[in-house]
């Protein structure tokens, strides 16, 4: 029998520690990643309220084109590297970091209990489902995935509508007077004052859609690849493991929840009455813009989850070797 390796699963602090290490862990990966996250959003919300016309619509040279579409509007961006060279031309490089501040609002109130709770919830459901210790007990991390996303995004759903709203927002589009959001503050008393509460849990639904797929892309599929790399491998729980631990959630986590974020992105930034529900808003989706709008922002969406979850498991981890307590032996 293989010698067990030394994991920082052996570690444990208070409630109150890990919820504090998971938030900050969190907001430097949001630091660290935030341009991405503003490109994918342009991407996102880019071809919204257009419709795609046929081109046999009106003669090309005077020829017909049958069966070809376009969109009404050429596009404004094109590509990861393309948006952000175009953000900064256009608005300069600060607006890559548009929302910030109600990013990392969004991290302390999310991420410290979707990651901070979980180990915790995740040992509740150990007692309850008596899985077998020496497996992967895939359901009942999955379970506690799901569980911590779903609160977590109760808690801090208006904070990740400002976030999008502040991200969306072009301000060479508008005149400087007609810019809705000049901070976090006036965001949130705007959009409860137009829109009422309801309006900053807008797409709340659809977000903990999203945001259980991605926990258990992210944090189910971290913890066990992690364990499957620490067992058959003869990697050691250190930066090497973290990192491609981590590469392979953030992957995961870009496929599966794609769809999901660009619904989720196109209902909250959505002006009052466009759509009736997220469900309606897809469906106006693929209609107008075809199968492929539910990927837009692919590229930089999975440049921005897999760098992301790189910072957050690496920090995090570091931070339960430098602050975390070795679990007692009679536990």
């Amino acid at each position: 029998m293989k010698q067990q390796k030394n994991t920082t699963a052996s570690l444990e602090a208070s409630i109150g520690v890990r919820l504090l290490t998971a938030g900050t862990a969190a907001c430097i990966a949001d630091l660290a990643t935030f341009p991405l996250d503003t490109a994918k959003v342009r991407l996102q919300i880019q071809g919204e309220g257009q419709v795609k016309i046929p081109l046999n619509a009106a003669s090309v040279n005077g020829t017909a084109v049958v069966g070809a579409t376009t969109t009404s509007t050429p596009a404004q961006y094109r590509g990861l590297v393309g948006t952000i060279s175009t953000i900064v031309r256009q608005e300069g490089f600060r607006a890559l970091y548009n929302g910030l501040s109600a990013g990392l609002q969004r991290q302390m109130a999310f991420s410290s209990v979707r990651l901070g709770m979980y180990d915790s919830v995740k040992t509740v459901y150990q007692g309850v489902l008596h899985e077998n210790p020496e497996g992967l007990q895939i359901f009942t991390r999955v379970l506690a995935g799901l569980t911590t996303g779903g609160v977590a995004v109760m808690l801090a759903q208006p904070t990740d509508v400002v976030k999008v709203r502040f991200q969306a927002q072009n301000r060479t589009t508008a005149s400087p007077n007609s810019v809705r959001y000049r901070n976090t503050i006036t965001a949130y008393r705007t959009i409860g004052r137009e829109e009422g509460v309801r309006g900053l849990w807008k797409g709340c639904i659809p977000n903990m859609g999203r945001n259980a797929i991605i926990n258990v892309a992210e944090i189910v599929c971290y913890d066990i690849i992690k364990d499957c790399l620490l067992k058959y491998t003869p990697l050691e729980d250190n930066i090497k493991c973290h990192f491609s631990a981590a590469v392979i959630a953030g992957f995961a986590a870009t496929v599966a929840a794609s769809p999901i974020d660009v619904v989720k992105t196109r209902f909250m930034n959505s002006k009052p009455g466009l759509y009736r529900g997220a469900i309606d808003c897809a469906i106006q989706m693929g209609r107008s813009e075809g199968p492929t709008a539910f990927y837009k922002g692919f590229v930089p969406s999975f440049a921005r989850l897999v760098s992301w979850n790189i910072v957050l498991w690496i920090t995090y981890e570091q931070f339960k070797i430098l602050i975390f307590k070795p679990r007692k032996v009679d536990e």
